[in-house]
């Protein structure tokens, strides 16, 4: 019973830990007045939902470091969606 409560913890903790450092998304005009420096760029695969393209930015802006993104194009394709961002830090 101690066993699957640990288990169970670990995973709340983890998922609340994840959500906390997620990389966040920002206006363009924002980057300038907080003074951030640009990590790179990067793109969704073939997503099917605006949302899943944001989650996506910013798991690969988290991977590359980054803690704000800022999206430079979005397009909807049938059933695809697809995006590109700044990252910066």
């Amino acid at each position: 019973m101690k066993l699957i409560k640990g288990i169970v913890t670990s995973l709340v903790i983890g998922s609340i830990s994840f959500g906390v450092f997620a990389a966040k998304e920002l206006e363009k005009d924002k980057v300038k007045e907080m003074n951030l420096t640009k990590l790179g760029e990067i793109s969704t695969s073939s997503t099917s939902a605006p949302m899943d393209a944001r989650k996506e930015l910013s798991k690969k802006a988290d991977e590359l470091g980054g803690t704000y993104y800022v999206v430079t194009s979005a397009e909807k394709m049938e059933k695809d969606v697809r995006a590109t961002a700044d990252v910066y830090k």
